[in-house]
């Protein structure tokens, strides 16, 4: 099971970005699939998850409304969308899979939850 995240890099405040996870060595579509981050001195944080609550999505409350989380199952690909973004977002950003939760509760966004993790990729907010 490998995961890896790509598509980070330096972006203006308010300006968007996309990263892509793809997937090798298993079907994306039978996991949970997490976007987390770690800022510098903060702890790591799930920032959307898909298959994930209730089977469906979900998102931490701070960024549902700037961030969207896809899949392309045909390309065992998942993607995090980010707009607006503020150097508040800066982060590095890490794609993880682990199982799936038909619960509606919001245990999908526990990064302990996660059983396997790519490298991440560097997002820097900055004018």
């Amino acid at each position: 099971v490998q995961l890896q995240a790509s598509g980070g890099g330096l972006v203006q405040p308010g300006n968007s970005l996309r990263l892509s996870c793809e997937a090798s060595g298993f079907n994306l579509d039978d996991y949970g699939i997490a976007w987390l981050r770690q800022a510098p001195g903060k702890e790591r944080e799930a920032v959307a998850c898909i298959k994930c609550r209730g089977g469906g999505e979900d998102y931490a409350d701070s960024l549902k409304d700037r961030f969207t989380i896809s899949r392309d199952n045909a390309k065992n690909m998942v993607y995090l969308q980010m707009n607006s973004l503020t150097p508040e977002d800066t982060a590095v950003y890490y794609c993880a899979a682990g199982p799936p939760n038909y619960f509606t509760d919001s245990a999908g966004l526990r990064p302990s939850r996660y059983d396997y993790w790519g490298k991440g990729t560097l997002v820097t907010v900055s004018s």
